[in-house]
């Protein structure tokens, strides 16, 4: 459980609902300090998001998932101060964690305006589009940007995990299209 929650530090990056149409890069590198800064906002507006989710759906499966993600990110959270107190980095507030920010507000806004099957729907159809979308800014361009050796090995780690999130968020949106 415990190296599950330690490969998903940046599992939250993943999971802030609608993203701009080219993902969450920007036109400059990031640094270290903003690639921390995008990872601690993308987990808390995911814990957001999933508390939204368990107060408003009525659905088992979403709930269900919704409780993986909020339990996820908590312990993520926590690992990450360990992770930026260990490497003595300030997370530096950048392009990317504002436009998360941004996009936050707007689905939040969004999810709150909808209920029952509508609500689902939303929710998991945006899940499984930021998945997909999270798993090639990871690649692409999270990867390559890290400089220091132990956050790019946990970004390599995590992609199993991203996956795998993706398949639970593809499945629900399975049963929730029934």
């Amino acid at each position: 459980m415990k190296k599950t929650i330690g490969t998903c530090l940046f599992l939250g990056v993943m999971l802030c609902l609608l993203l701009p149409k080219n993902g969450f890069s920007q036109s400059s590198k990031l640094t270290d300090p903003e690639i921390a800064s995008v990872a601690v906002v993308a987990n808390q507006n995911d814990i957001d998001f999933a508390n939204i989710a368990l107060k408003k759906s009525n659905n088992a499966d979403i709930k269900q998932f919704a409780q993986t993600m909020a339990a996820d990110h908590k312990a993520v959270i926590d690992l990450a101060v360990a992770l930026v107190t260990k490497l003595n980095l300030t997370p530096k507030d950048n392009a990317t964690s504002q436009i998360l920010k941004s996009n936050a507000a707007s689905a939040m806004q969004k999810l709150n305006a909808e209920s029952g099957d509508a609500f689902d729907k939303l929710y998991i159809e945006n899940e499984v589009a930021y998945h997909e979308n999270v798993i090639k800014e990871v690649e692409s361009d999270l990867i390559p940007q890290a400089q220091n050796a132990e956050l790019k090995a946990l970004l390599e780690s995590v992609l199993p995990t991203l996956r795998t999130h993706l398949e639970h968020a593809q499945m629900v949106q399975g049963k929730v299209g029934k």
